[in-house]
């Protein structure tokens, strides 16, 4: 940033995006003619005509930055592999609320290596793990209670 330099991150990704936007919401037809054919998109007539600009940026950033792909790509970079797993872990994982690991039935506590194992032989079964995550205030945390 000495000198006057933008960081990278700037020059590279921002930039671009601003130019985008500012030509969209001044409706420089030539500008955006060109950023659209070198990024080989192809935009409708129908939300290049639209009143509304934002109807024009949505759909140059939808087919440029598909937020679908960026996420699926970011979880699959980003989140730990399944074979990494702790037993202890997938122990928990199993259990819900005070439950202990042992006091499932046998059949569930058989799950535990196909768990482990992320097969996907046609004889291993099919496990679903499903999580509601909802955000909380930290002062009603129970370790952040009076007491």
């Amino acid at each position: 940033q000495s000198k006057g330099k933008k960081p990278l991150f700037v020059q590279l990704v921002l930039d671009n995006i601003w130019s985008l936007y500012e030509a969209v919401m001044k409706r420089d037809k030539e500008k955006i003619e060109k950023i659209v054919t070198s990024l080989g998109l192809r935009i409708g007539a129908r939300e290049s005509r639209h009143a509304d600009p934002k109807v024009q940026l949505n759909a140059i950033c939808s087919q440029w930055l598909p937020i679908s792909d960026a996420v699926l790509s970011m979880v699959c970079n980003k989140i730990p592999s399944p074979l990494d797993i702790t037993a202890e872990r997938v122990e928990k994982l199993m259990c819900v609320g005070a439950r202990t690991f042992d006091s499932l039935p046998p059949e569930t506590r058989e799950l535990k290596s196909a768990f482990m194992k992320c097969s996907s032989e046609e004889t291993a079964p099919v496990i679903v793990f499903v999580s509601k995550m909802f955000p909380v205030d930290a002062k009603a945390l129970p370790q952040n209670k009076p007491r």
